[in-house]
């Protein structure tokens, strides 16, 4: 269907799908006994093979063949799962420990052009101005139109220090920009903090990665260093997500001991399980340290915010669902993505993959957060004028799944409940008037809804000093 996202993932950096939860790496094995197979479909399939290798014009592989028929049949499942060749496979392993090479830009694909869905922070497309919401219609010479998504992303990989040329579409600009970058091997740092101002603190965690959340309590530690905390803000805006484990980490150092934080639930039995506040579930069996144990003791009762936006995906969603469901901490922002379920990689032969949904993730209170998302508890748009460009979510995505508690909501269903934005006001002359929010620095004056959720803790403060 026309303007409508078809699929989804990270172009040129060949990171983990921008919404994926969870990676689950174990061998496929006879867990359940083998239905019968489909004969007659088996047997169609067969003489469409057969067809093609003798009557196809040009010669064909048996394995490529195979192996666009193994594509086929996942990517036609929903928007996550996927065949994962051997490249695709290793810079998934690669870049859930936080550094990969390409571009650093998350896309999709719509109308036959490459979309932007954002730009990830300290990359090359980030700093050379690419945004969220660009089409790319040529990469150097080659048009798009022609092209999938998986050739797209070939072209755009390259060795560091290579240089590519996009030719893009912007809304609001009458003529095309053309945007060199130079790749580079990029390492993310998922984890910032700094004081916002004395006595309130701000943590921001870009993707849910192996070690986010001891990277998280080492923050934490560094914050308390400068003083008393009366406030803290977790800004999870534009965070894809990761690893499961790691939001449950994340959860884990905010919330008590052995505290629920998400379950999941599938056909198969390992896809019923229930995710605590332990050292099983947040370092995955692992020989670690546990670096829950070094929290500071003060960071499980301080006053919270969590800022979450339609950007924020899958594992942001688990810690936002988390620590709203626990009332721990309130949730600010507008409507998150909606990507409620779980991928399980599965390795094949040849040092391949399948990137398979197994099940569904809820909310300690049970919640199915599938194409609906966390509603805020106090919903503050991304501007003052109201959000700045329209976001793609999890409903918007073609085939995605069903919300199995609520039945599949309305697309309007997804948008913030608010009141209407205001028409844009005359530009006052500020800069920061024209700036586009994703691109905002973190935690910079200019930021509206940090502003807000600051002004909201120093309420809370006051009514706790009231006699």
């Amino acid at each position: 269907m026309a303007g409508k996202l078809k699929k989804a993932g990270l172009i040129g950096t060949g990171f983990v799908a921008g919404v994926l939860i969870s990676l689950q790496f174990s061998a496929i094995a006879d867990k359940e006994v083998r239905s019968g197979l489909p004969v007659e479909e088996l047997r169609t399939f067969a003489e469409v093979f057969n067809a093609i290798k003798q009557g196809y014009v040009e010669p064909v592989e048996d394995k490529k063949l195979i192996t666009h028929a193994i594509s086929g049949m996942l990517s036609n499942l929903d928007p996550h799962s996927a065949y994962l060749d051997a490249d695709a496979f290793k810079d998934l392993q690669v870049g859930t420990q936080g550094e990969f090479g390409g571009l650093g830009i998350e896309v999709g694909m719509e109308d036959g052009l490459v979309k932007v869905i954002s730009p990830i922070e300290d990359t090359p497309a980030y700093r050379a101005g690419v945004k969220a919401g660009d089409l790319i219609f040529k990469l150097d010479d080659t048009p798009v139109k022609g092209l999938t998504l998986s050739d797209a992303v070939k072209k755009m990989r390259g060795k560091p220090k290579t240089q590519i040329r996009l030719s893009i579409l912007r809304k609001g600009e009458a003529k095309p920009l053309e945007i060199t970058l130079t790749r580079e091997v990029i390492k993310v740092q998922s984890v910032k903090s700094k004081l916002v101002e004395p006595g309130y603190g701000y943590i921001r965690v870009t993707s849910f990665q192996e070690n986010t959340g001891a990277s998280v309590v080492k923050h934490l530690n560094d914050l308390y260093k400068a003083g008393t905390l009366n406030g803290l803000v977790l800004d999870l805006r534009n965070d894809p997500g990761g690893l499961l484990n790691a939001a449950v980490g994340v959860s884990a150092a905010f919330l008590p001991p052995k505290t629920l934080v998400t379950s999941t639930d599938g056909r198969t039995e390992d896809a019923k399980h229930k995710y605590f506040a332990t050292a099983d579930d947040y370092l995955r069996g692992g020989k670690r340290d546990d670096y829950i144990k070094e929290v500071p003791p003060q960071a499980y009762k301080v006053p919270m915010v969590v800022l979450v936006n339609g950007g924020s995906a899958s594992a942001s969603e688990i810690v936002a669902g988390a620590l709203q469901d626990h009332k721990r901490a309130v949730i600010m922002g507008t409507q998150t993505f909606g990507k409620g379920s779980v991928q399980s990689v599965l390795p094949l032969p040849g040092n391949t993959a399948i990137k398979l949904t197994t099940a569904r993730y809820y909310t300690p209170s049970g919640r199915s957060i599938q194409a609906k998302g966390i509603e805020p508890d106090i919903v503050v748009e991304e501007t003052p004028n109201g959000d700045s460009f329209k976001r793609v979510r999890e409903i918007d995505l073609e085939r995605h799944l069903d919300n199995d508690k609520d039945g599949a909501p309305a697309k309007d269903a997804a948008k913030p409940q608010g009141k209407a934005p205001a028409k844009p006001k005359p530009n006052s002359g500020k800069e920061e008037d024209d700036k586009d929010s994703p691109h905002a620095e973190p935690a910079a004056k200019s930021d509206y809804q940090l502003g807000q959720a600051i002004n909201l803790l120093k309420g809370l403060q006051i009514m706790q000093n009231k006699p």
